[in-house]
């Protein structure tokens, strides 16, 4: 027999506003974690995170897909790329991030620290 499962992040099972300027909503649907993550204009995973986790940069990797606005990332080894509204991006372990300009940030997140 066969099977759709479908979830709203507008019930989302999981939500987490304890970061300044980020909002993580979570839904699991087909057996996975799906994460929305919405960052507001001047959120820097230096400045938000950072000091909650206490590591010196963000030791997660990341595999998602970004809807609007435009986030920065810098890894450790000084290399740097930024994406936007329509790319598909996984970031290894060891960086920094932060929204760019004044528009907000949506992704979803399928692996890594917020979709496992």
């Amino acid at each position: 027999m066969s099977s759709i499962e479908v979830k709203s992040f507008s019930s989302a099972e999981d939500v987490n506003n304890s970061f300044d300027n980020a909002l993580i909503e979570a839904v699991k649907v087909g057996g996975q974690r799906v994460v929305r993550l919405t960052l507001q204009p001047g959120w820097h995973w230096s400045h938000n995170v950072k000091p909650v986790v206490g590591t010196d940069s963000c030791q997660a990797g990341h595999l998602g897909v970004i809807i609007s606005g435009t986030v920065c990332c810098k890894h450790d080894d000084g290399s740097e790329v930024s994406y936007t509204a329509g790319d598909a991006y996984a970031i290894e372990p060891g960086h920094d991030a932060w929204v760019v300009g004044d528009e907000v940030a949506v992704a979803f997140e399928f692996a890594g620290m917020w979709g496992e």
